[in-house]
């Protein structure tokens, strides 16, 4: 199955569009239809409708396997090049919001970092092709557990941190006097669906083994400040690592104490380390015995 074609057919039925493909890709239509074509005809089955442009069942199938086999491409390609490349002078780290704790940026470099806050989701495909030589993800975890990460490519994590967690509400809540809570006890509570700023619901759906956690608001940024205000201003409750639960204006954060769960950061990197994201990834290493 030739990737170019595989590319040219994601890029369609993510647009739903040819004449859209062809621009973002370069190509004409005429060649996006052609691509296609040769697509279906290697495959034996038609992959997309055309008016309107949707995959059949047999190109919904084929997308689910086609995102990990163009990523493992592209991660493959990344890890080459990093071989065969010069040392770099600089560190380009990928990092959650809450992964960034006062010890992570203290073991920074002075001088020749470019640091970019990406949904946790999206760190591991950023390592793996290449676009942050580190990554910084946390997650929800029972203590020494490491966390679940998608098989994007060959990756190292190395666990750096395991920190309490506590459960942030506003301060006239009927709970904010609380000196603990229990995870089960909030099944029912309007919660805040932050995925790229707060620790996920779907892991605290995980954590409590219950399907509940609604969401009263959604947001979609990776800024801790509008998450806190948010919380603040009622709009429902997040789950954060307690240290940064703490600095919350207007808000009280109560520890979470059942289920036994912690704030666990991992360090991800793909090949051998060089250079400065050698030396950082020592330095946490250093810093957690």
């Amino acid at each position: 199955m030739d990737p170019h074609l595989l590319r040219t057919f994601v890029t369609v039925a993510r647009l739903a569009s040819f004449s859209a493909a062809a621009r973002e890709l370069g190509y004409t239509q005429s060649a996006v239809s052609q691509h296609i074509a040769a697509l279906e005809q290697d495959l034996g089955a038609a992959l997309l409708t055309r008016r309107p442009v949707a995959p059949t069942p047999a190109g919904t199938r084929l997308l689910e396997h086609a995102g990990p086999l163009l990523l493992r491409l592209d991660a493959a390609r990344a890890e080459v090049v990093r071989m065969a490349a010069a040392p770099e002078q600089g560190l380009t780290l990928a990092a959650t919001p809450t992964a960034l704790t006062r010890r992570t940026v203290d073991a920074l470099p002075p001088a020749g970092v470019t640091l970019t806050v990406l949904p946790r989701d999206e760190i591991p495909a950023a390592v793996a092709t290449g676009t942050a030589e580190l990554g910084l993800v946390d997650g929800l975890a029972a203590p020494s557990d490491p966390l679940p990460l998608p098989d994007v490519a060959p990756l190292t994590a190395r666990g750096i941190a395991e920190d309490p967690v506590a459960v942030l509400l506003p301060e006239r809540h009927p709970l904010a006097r609380r000196t603990g809570l229990r995870l089960g006890d909030l099944v029912d509570a309007r919660w805040l669906d932050a995925p790229g700023a707060g620790l996920p619901l779907a892991q605290l759906r995980s954590a409590s083994g219950t399907s509940g956690f609604r969401p009263a608001l959604r947001y979609d940024g990776t800024d801790l400040r509008t998450l806190m205000m948010l919380a603040a201003a009622g709009h429902g409750l997040a789950l954060l690592p307690r240290a940064v639960a703490e600095q919350a204006p207007g808000a009280v954060a109560v520890p979470l104490t059942e289920p036994r769960v912690v704030h666990r950061t991992e360090l991800l990197h793909a090949g051998t380390l060089r250079g400065p994201a050698a030396t950082l990834t020592a330095q946490l290493d250093v810093t957690r015995s």
